[in-house]
């Protein structure tokens, strides 16, 4: 950028620097998987670039994803004999916070970088620097410890490097950050580095403890000299700075599945009404326990509405305007923990009340849980008085919601 500073008729042009800024989205998933119920993890869906690109084999080996980015190190001076060029990535864990656009909740996500490489570029064919031959003899010959394939400590040998007779691809795994040096055995005219490529490894939180949507945050790292990342050997980058973008796409299930008939319920005592009336007793409970399936990857909150005076009763009513009660009990299917930890055993519903939250401890697909409706004893006292023959019915909504 150029700006012009006029004063008493003389203009001069001040060269300002420009700061360059690189940035890459890092992307990952969560979806439950009915087959792994237990795989609570984030999936990668950043496309691989680089070295895991051109030898997916060796990644897959390793776990590890990459990316290339066009950042270019370049030295502006000749490199004489015995000069050091420094490779240094930031391969110690670093934390950044993701937020919920949405629900503005907050997680922790960490990163490190796990590999580091590029391709450098000579101003002339490395086998005519050192006067041999052969092509990679050239490439071997130029360095100390051999070609740029095998990596200088604590960087370690990742599998597979790529030549033309002026150029070497190189990928070193980083398990520690530091330094890792290579030195000229021969005086280089002109070299520059033309990519930045990079591994990394995310650590994210348990996906059943967040809400559905996206969370976003950045992670930003300097370049050059003493930065994070480091072509060491006066090596300058044309950008400043790289920022990852990190976005994790939180997509859960939560269904509820009633079998066939299910939403129509009767009330009876145990063994049907028969029983009972051949007994001549009053039964002690009226009630109908109704199965339902539920699937569910993430937290929820349960809710009864009917029609009802409040608290736990809901209200039937017969065609004889009478009116009788009814109470409402959730009994969830193990691995589904309630509000104050432990197993969801007949929770008592209340009206316009929301209940909860409910925590998966793992996916569950398909897991059976019940409702039982069930009539209080003051309801079953008046509903069997002597000489009453009635019929009594209402609605009952239960609303199941994974936004808590």
């Amino acid at each position: 950028m150029k700006k012009s500073t006029c004063l008493l008729g003389l203009c001069v042009a001040l060269a300002l620097p420009v700061v360059e800024a690189a940035s890459q989205e890092i992307r990952a998933l969560f979806q439950p998987d009915p087959s792994q119920p237990r795989k609570n993890v984030f999936l990668n869906k950043t496309a691989n670039s680089g070295y895991c690109a051109d030898y997916p084999d060796q990644c897959a080996e390793n776990s590890m994803f990459s990316i290339r980015l066009p950042i270019r190190f370049n030295a502006p001076f000749t490199l004489p004999p015995n000069w050091g060029i420094g490779i240094k990535a930031p391969a110690n864990w670093r934390p950044l916070t993701v937020t919920n656009s949405e629900t503005m909740e907050t997680e922790i996500v960490e990163v490190r970088i796990i590999g580091v490489g590029s391709n450098y570029v000579l101003s002339q064919p490395a086998h005519e620097l050192v006067g041999v031959s052969d092509v990679l003899l050239g490439h071997q010959l130029l360095w100390e410890s051999s070609s740029w394939v095998n990596a200088s400590p604590p960087c370690q040998y990742s599998g597979v490097g790529a030549y033309t007779p002026a150029t070497y691809r190189f990928f070193w795994k980083t398990p520690v950050e530091g330094y890792c040096t290579k030195k000229s055995l021969a005086t280089i005219p002109s070299i520059y580095f033309d990519t930045l490529d990079f591994a990394y490894e995310l650590r994210t939180p348990n996906p059943l403890g967040m809400s559905s949507g996206l969370y976003t945050g950045s992670l930003t790292y300097s370049l050059g000299n003493g930065g994070d990342f480091d072509i060491g050997g006066g090596f300058q980058p044309d950008d400043s700075s790289l920022t990852l973008d990190f976005v994790l796409d939180v997509q859960h299930t939560l269904k509820v599945d009633l079998p066939p008939g299910g939403d129509k319920v009767v009330l009876e005592p145990e063994g049907g009404w028969t029983r009972w009336i051949n007994s001549g007793h009053k039964p002690s409970s009226i009630f109908r326990d109704q199965l339902f399936y539920i699937s569910a990857s993430s937290r929820f909150k349960v809710m009864m509405l009917c029609n009802s005076y409040g608290g736990s009763r809901c209200i039937l009513r017969s065609p004889n305007t009478n009116t009788t009660e009814v109470e409402t009990f959730l009994t969830l299917p193990p691995g589904i923990s309630g509000p104050g930890g432990g197993d969801v055993n007949r929770v008592m519903l209340l009206y316009n009340t929301w209940i909860g939250p409910f925590q998966p401890q793992i996916y569950l697909e398909r897991k059976a849980g019940s409702l039982r409706f069930a009539m209080p004893k003051d309801a079953i006292d008046f509903v069997l008085r002597p000489g009453v023959n009635d019929t009594f019915t209402g609605n009952i909504t239960i609303i199941w919601d994974s936004e808590v």
